[in-house]
């Protein structure tokens, strides 16, 4: 058994479904959360028993036909749910490694897992949300391009080496994170795009899918896992070794319309949700990590009920 399944098999000992962990994500833009009820519902999802929680790292949306939206910045708010939770591991869903220089987004994951005594997963992607770029001056050409170069810089500073890095978009000359880091930090890809993949998959210890890429239903969940295992077997990676987590869209409170359903596919339900993660089990995920509408402390208390 490796050091990853070790980890993995006892976390599953006390997960709310058997042989799988269960996480929730945080609120981000579905409505405007202050501190105090972040506070409430980190502490909610640990004393009822999820396994991760996770923040979105975005800075704006602006979405024809909406109002614009702003998140707190994720690392800040990551550090500070950290410091008020002791034992629910807890990450960003997923880091932008466009929005910071790659080795300061290592800099700041170490930081976090120190705060955390070692309880960061670091979500990585590409991004994707283009007004977001443009309202902070971020570059949003060659994204994959731009992944493959912070992907390497962050993975070689996370892994606990030094770093020297001359490429097209960054330039890193022996850099080192000191204080030493608690650990290796884990990885998790959050991805579905080939050359993202291509690039991350022979190091990240996770991949994860969001709902929309999969419908929100175990039999998509089967083909695109089964494409993940593909493309990892191909860039060199036993596939067997590669955790797998899928976002799950549920609806708590079918009143609440904080997060529109699409209309091709259904959301999870309080009657149903238990099966559907039983369901994503079987077809391979290791976590399923629900996205609630809506996203509050009744939500999380509720889910954690029908779950057991």
């Amino acid at each position: 058994m490796t050091t990853v399944d070790a980890k993995l098999s006892s976390l599953l000992m006390v997960s709310l479904v058997s042989g799988i962990r269960v996480g929730v994500q945080l609120p981000e833009v579905e409505r405007e959360v202050r501190w105090p009820e972040y506070v409430a519902m980190a502490q909610a999802a640990e004393a009822v028993g999820f396994d991760s929680m996770w923040a979105g790292d975005h800075l704006i949306y602006r979405d024809a036909g909406q109002p614009e939206r702003g998140p707190w910045e994720a690392w800040t708010l990551l550090s500070a749910l950290a410091s008020v939770t002791t034992t629910i591991e807890l990450g960003p869903l997923v880091a932008c490694l466009g929005f910071h220089p790659p080795a300061v987004i290592a800099k700041m994951a170490a930081s976090v897992d120190e705060v955390s005594n070692g309880r960061l997963i670091l979500g990585v992607g590409a991004g994707w949300n283009q007004p977001e770029f443009t309202a902070f001056d971020i570059p949003f050409d060659r994204r994959g391009a731009r992944f493959e170069e912070a992907f390497k810089i962050v993975q070689t500073l996370t892994s606990g080496e030094r770093c020297t890095f001359l490429g097209d978009f960054n330039q890193v000359h022996d850099a080192v994170l000191l204080p030493t880091p608690l650990r290796s930090i884990p990885l998790m890809i959050g991805s579905i795009g080939e050359r993202v993949l291509r690039a991350s998959l022979p190091k990240v210890q996770w991949w994860n899918t969001w709902f929309d890429w999969y419908a929100n239903n175990a039999d998509d969940f089967n083909v695109l896992n089964q494409r993940i295992s593909k493309i990892a077997t191909e860039v060199g990676r036993d596939d067997k070794t590669l955790l797998r987590s899928a976002c799950l869209l549920v609806v708590t409170e079918s009143s609440a319309g904080e997060r529109p359903v699409p209309t091709d596919y259904h959301a999870a339900t309080l009657g149903n949700v238990r099966q559907q993660i039983i369901e994503l089990r079987d077809a391979g995920a290791d976590e399923v990590i629900l996205v609630s509408d809506p996203i509050n402390e009744w939500s999380i208390r509720t889910l954690a009920e029908v779950l057991r």
